[in-house]
Formats: C-alpha cells, sequence, structure tokens
C-alpha cells in the first residue's frame, strides 16, 4: 500500500508538513511518502496553465517533475493534499497543481482514487474549512473519491484543519490520528 502526501505549501517543513507527518506516523504497514508540490510547478515549462493546447497536450510539463508528481499520484492507493490558507483558499502553488491536471482530468486517469484534505491557517477561523472545500472540489472534478476524517472512533468532519502552529493545536493533532484511523479503514 502507497499512501502519498502533497504538501501544497510554499514552505516545505512548515505547519502542512507538520500535519502530514502526524496523519502517516499513526498509518502502519504502508509505504508513505510527501512530495512538495512548489518544486514540482516550479519545474514545469511555464508557470501557469494557459489553455495552449485542447486537448492538452501536456506540452509545458512533460519531462518535469510535475509529471513525475502526477505519475505518483495515479500510482498511489491513497492521496493527502495539504494547503495553507491564503486569503480565504488553497495556496496558488497548490492551485496550479489542479490547473495543470486538464490532460489527466480527459484521460480519466484519478477516476476513482481516495484522497483527503488538510489545511492551516493563522488565526482560528481563518478559512481552513473553505481551503478543505477548495482541495475537494478540485478532487471531484478530477473523479476523486472524497474521505473525511470520521473513522469508527470519532466523526471529524470535511478534514483536518488546525490554526498556526499546528504542532501546538491539540485538537488538530487528534484530528490527525483520526484520518489516518479514517484512511486506513477506507482501504480495507
Amino acid at each position: 500500500m502507497y499512501i502519498l502526501a502533497v504538501n501544497g505549501s510554499p514552505n516545505e517543513d512548515g505547519n502542512c508538513t507538520f500535519l502530514l507527518k502526524e496523519i502517516l506516523s499513526k498509518i502502519d504497514g504502508a509505504e508513505t511518502e510527501i512530495v512538495n508540490v512548489n518544486k514540482a510547478v516550479n519545474s514545469a515549462k511555464w508557470p501557469f496553465c494557459v489553455v495552449c493546447s485542447n486537448p492538452c497536450n501536456k506540452n509545458c510539463y512533460k519531462g518535469t517533475e510535475l509529471e513525475i508528481l502526477y505519475d505518483k499520484v495515479e500510482q498511489a492507493d491513497f492521496v493527502i493534499f495539504a494547503s495553507p490558507v491564503y486569503f480565504g483558499g488553497m495556496s496558488g502553488q497548490l492551485k496550479t497543481f489542479f490547473d495543470k491536471t486538464r490532460a489527466i482530468r480527459g484521460e480519466k486517469r484519478w477516476l476513482g482514487k481516495p484522497m483527503a484534505a488538510v489545511s492551516v491557517g493563522a488565526t482560528k477561523y481563518g478559512g481552513q474549512e473553505r481551503t478543505v472545500n477548495q482541495i475537494q472540489s478540485c478532487g471531484l472534478v478530477l473523479g476523486m473519491n472524497i474521505v473525511g476524517n470520521s473513522s469508527s472512533d470519532l466523526m471529524g468532519h470535511f478534514g483536518v484543519s488546525a490554526q498556526r502552529p499546528a504542532n501546538e493545536d491539540e485538537y488538530a493533532i487528534k484530528q490527525c490520528e483520526n484520518m489516518a484511523k479514517a484512511i486506513m479503514e477506507y482501504l480495507k
């Protein structure tokens, strides 16, 4: 079993990474990996999708780290996407990652792929749930199956949401444990 965690933050070792590590540390018997969207998106030939061809010919990311990351998502048994809250939504890096998946959507490569969402904001009610919802919306457009953080032990919500600094948010840390359990229950 392979579980991929996609860090949508430009900060490679910040709050999103902390939460992803918390979730993955509670999953036994699986190969896990955290990847950074920032590096992958920056490897593309153009920074944003400009619909240079229709249908998408993958010209802007062919042979780059972004193509490798898309392949990893396809190979994963489960994907967790994380983003900090920027202006009430997901980071530009993660949005760009999703924007460039036009060919993947057309080929139905991620159809049925299970996913979950994680967010962290600077304030208690700083847009975390809205960010989770935006990530989930992108997943739904790609045909992915959304998994929340409810398990047989504890009812959760849409996904894990934390207030920065995440390592001090005891409720979010508990929800990471619950998310791990929800992932394992889903994959049974």
